[in-house]
């Protein structure tokens, strides 16, 4: 599966930086996914479920706050205050 740049980020620091298949969150018109190829947009992001699928294999599911999400041609960037993984 095609993979892509993703960069989650927090005022803490970095949460998730690297290849990623796919990432599955809330925009402000609905949930959406996020996959390599994507067409490039902004959205604000809401508060809700995440759900995040690298390129090794591996899901990781939790809860995002709210934040902002951009999409470009270079990489995929979510800014946001957290990300409560279930596997934390």
């Amino acid at each position: 599966m095609n993979t892509f740049s993703l960069m989650i980020s927090s005022p803490d620091g970095d949460l998730f930086r690297g290849e990623a298949t796919r990432l599955i969150l809330r925009g402000t018109e609905g949930d959406l996914a996020v996959m390599a190829g994507h067409v490039p947009f902004v959205t604000a992001i809401r508060k809700g479920r995440c759900v995040l699928e690298t390129a090794d294999g591996t899901r990781r599911t939790g809860l995002i706050e709210s934040g902002l999400l951009t999409v470009d041609r270079e990489k995929t960037t979510v800014l946001t205050s957290a990300v409560h993984w279930n596997d934390e």
